[in-house]
């Protein structure tokens, strides 16, 4: 028996041990950013494109208080409700003090400066997809924003979510960055698939996740459930989006549809960045929707 306890502790002693080593933060190289120098007006671009204020601003600002970016909202998930930090330039409760380095850690590898891993509600598995020039170029426009002195307010998850080590298991489960487009691509197309798939992050959506939060690339923008319970995100695949190219661009500009409905929700966010871009990127964003497979309608 005493030797049934050793066996049994040695196990258990070694699954922890493997449990750690399989969970402990990883990040990748950041040569890609090395020695270039930084264009906080280019940065601008990729910050509109990225849809960082509309996630980042306080809870109902409008106007020039939008690119405060002190947090606060909240994005219910299955797994419970994740309120956006603080990421402006002050730099004791935003990102002030961060450099260009621990930004690429934490938004393209999901890897905080204190060396934890940060939930997926940071679309990180998208950004991952960023270049190195995008990421600087990112970084010089953030430290042009007011700073705000708003401390990030705490998740509100609960046990076994709360517990961080666990993303290690996730990120290698989901954790890519290959492209769902494949194939040799048209400059128009690759940079289409760079807006929809990296910077705009359009599958945290438009793609419907499995139980563990995963996105089910097989179905790549074929609609999902609201995470707030209330209806559906579409299917914005040809199997549903019936859409030429130019209603699709019109869409991304004007937020009217072809049917003169007007855009509403979060998707105004959306719009509200797209318009802001230039229309050969809105342009980029059709080509490439109209390209990827259709999905099948999910039935009543």
């Amino acid at each position: 028996m005493k030797r049934l306890r050793f066996a049994v502790i040695g196990v258990i002693c070694i699954g922890f041990a493997l449990f750690l080593l399989a969970t402990h933060p990883r990040v990748g190289p950041v040569s890609d950013i090395a020695g270039l120098t930084a264009d906080a007006g280019r940065g601008q671009m990729v910050f509109t494109a990225a849809g960082c204020a509309s996630c980042h601003m306080a809870p109902g600002a409008k106007g020039d208080a939008e690119l405060v970016l002190s947090g606060g909202q909240g994005f219910p998930s299955a797994f419970g409700t994740f309120l956006a930090p603080n990421i402006s330039p002050d730099p004791d409760h935003g990102i002030g003090g961060w450099t260009v380095e621990q930004l690429s850690r934490a938004i393209r590898d999901g890897v905080s400066p204190e060396g934890q891993h940060y939930y997926p509600a940071l679309p990180y598995v998208a950004y991952a997809k960023m270049t190195g020039q995008d990421l600087v170029d990112l970084k010089a426009y953030l430290d042009t924003l007011p700073p705000s002195a708003e401390p990030s307010k705490p998740h509100e998850i609960g046990f076994p979510f709360n517990i961080r080590r666990t993303l290690g298991v996730w990120k290698i489960l989901f954790g890519t960055q290959d492209w769902v487009l494949q194939g040799d691509l048209s400059p128009e197309l690759a940079r289409g698939r760079y807006i929809v798939e990296a910077l705009a992050h359009c599958g945290e959506c438009h793609t419907p996740r499995n139980a563990l939060g995963g996105l089910e690339r097989s179905r790549w923008l074929g609609g999902a459930p609201n995470p707030s319970g209330q209806g559906r995100i579409p299917d914005i695949t040809p199997g549903a989006l019936d859409w030429s190219e130019a209603e699709i661009v019109e869409y991304l500009t004007s937020g009217f549809t072809p049917e003169f409905d007007s855009v509403g929700g979060h998707m105004a966010h959306v719009v509200e960045n797209m318009a802001k871009l230039p229309e050969s990127d809105r342009a980029a964003v059709a080509a490439y929707l109209k390209a990827i497979p259709a999905v099948a309608p999910v039935e009543p």
